[in-house]
């Protein structure tokens, strides 16, 4: 069996869903299909969430009404009998009446997480109606039932297998089954989420729980390129990457992946493809345990970045200062990308800087504290890049007049790393393409 996941964009669109249907329907392999919900949905719902916490429920009632109105014109397009569209119609009613219901209710973040979860919730029914309307035999497994994250919101694999084990077990003659991404219940037994992205991590989890033949993930774009598409003209598509590769990818920044999607997968050797949904002929990606071969493979830039500095020449020495350094950090759950130490200073980058005020009055006991916003980290990734005596050569020759805040090399035979303004993202990017793929 394998599990196929598609996107926002693959199912966002009526005629999406139709050539969805067509690809998950080749082939006799048993299939568990992992749907995100429909492209603009969470955003919409982010919005009502957030309208709600500052208590303007009128603007939230607008929201809801602007997005029903959305999948009112969706759903027409979706499927064409009669039973198939009262079937919708009740998906549609029984969602949205949960939505006008919780203008009555005071926001929490426990209702902030009910009303996320109905984005995959009606992608799913929905897209099940129209299996439903073609003859198509599947099952409808809600995710609900086998997802779960414990206190530390990270994911029970045990249980996650037990449990998916158990449902599957209840259709034995089925072999095509359609899900929720994103979606889980925590330790509470409360409704919650993988977070942004999760549709990949819930991908990744399920073939791990099932052993599965190789995990698909379909997007929009034909497998992971060597730089943005985005910002750099000239990029071709990666044939293959391993584990490792792909992991510093998405983990600096490739969009394609989501950071946390590898671990499971790789953990039990299960294939992974990035595939399509537009192209589907298109190879694209595949990550399996073995690089394809050494040397640079991508290129890829992660935005949001905030260097902290401190500076002590009386403690920096000191036994156990760095140690005490990352305490604050691990204190205040947030996590370290790059490093750099010099006689008198320390200097690390941070993703997250909502805790960065209690860990600016921490780390002032320890010497002088700045920061430097806006910046981005810029990764050149590949097989063993960092062992090739070559590359830094190259890495630098192209960014001759280029500010280069930190560097990290040597932390990993796969990546170097390199903090840029990031005004100069777009100009970095460019640049290595030209001096490290001569694109």
């Amino acid at each position: 069996m394998k599990i196929m996941k598609f996107g926002g964009t693959s199912v966002g669109k009526p005629q999406r869903m139709h050539e969805v249907a067509r690809l998950i329907t080749t082939g006799n392999e048993g299939k568990i299909v992992v749907l995100s919900a429909v492209s603009g949905t969470t955003n919409s719902l982010v919005a009502i969430s957030q309208q709600l916490a500052k208590g303007d429920r009128h603007a939230a009632k607008a929201l809801i009404g602007d997005l029903r109105a959305q999948y009112d014109a969706f759903v027409p397009e979706l499927v064409q009998t009669a039973a198939a569209r009262e079937a919708a119609a009740a998906i549609l009613h029984e969602h949205f009446d949960f939505l006008s219901i919780i203008l009555r209710i005071s926001w929490s973040e426990a209702l902030n997480k009910d009303i996320l979860a109905q984005g995959e919730l009606l992608s799913t029914k929905l897209f099940s109606t129209y299996l439903t309307e073609q003859g198509i035999a599947h099952a409808l497994l809600p995710a609900l039932d086998f997802m779960r994250i414990d206190a530390y919101e990270e994911p029970q694999l045990d249980t996650i297998r037990e449990l998916l084990q158990a449902q599957l077990a209840q259709h034995r003659d089925t072999t095509l089954f359609i899900t929720q991404g994103f979606i889980c219940r925590n330790a509470r037994g409360e409704v919650d989420n993988l977070k942004r992205g999760g549709s990949d991590y819930s991908a990744s989890l399920m073939a791990a729980a099932i052993t599965a033949s190789v995990c698909e993930i379909w997007t929009d774009i034909s497998g992971m390129h060597n730089n943005d598409p985005r910002v750099v003209e000239r990029t071709v598509p990666i044939g293959q990457l391993s584990f490792d590769e792909a992991a510093e990818l998405a983990y600096f920044g490739a969009k394609i992946l989501h950071p946390a999607s590898i671990w499971p997968a790789q953990q039990y050797r299960i294939p992974v493809r990035l595939l399509n949904t537009m192209e589907p002929s298109a190879p694209g990606t595949l990550i399996t345990q073995v690089a394809a071969a050494r040397g640079a493979k991508a290129i890829a830039a992660k935005d949001g970045i905030t260097a902290v500095n401190i500076k002590s020449s009386r403690m920096l020495l000191a036994y156990g200062f760095l140690r005490k350094v990352f305490e604050v950090f691990e204190k205040n759950r947030t996590s370290i990308d790059m490093i750099t130490t010099s006689e008198v200073a320390v200097s690390v980058t941070i993703d997250n800087d909502s805790a960065l005020p209690e860990i600016l009055e921490e780390l002032a006991a320890f010497g002088t504290v700045s920061t430097d916003g806006g910046q981005t980290i810029i990764s050149i990734v590949g097989h063993a890049v960092a062992s090739d005596t070559s590359m830094l050569q190259r890495i630098f020759s192209s960014l001759e007049g280029v500010e280069i805040r930190m560097v990290s090399y040597g932390g990993s035979l796969h990546n170097i790393s390199l903090l840029v303004d990031a005004d100069k993202k777009k100009e970095v990017l460019q640049r290595l393409n030209k001096g490290v793929f001569n694109l």
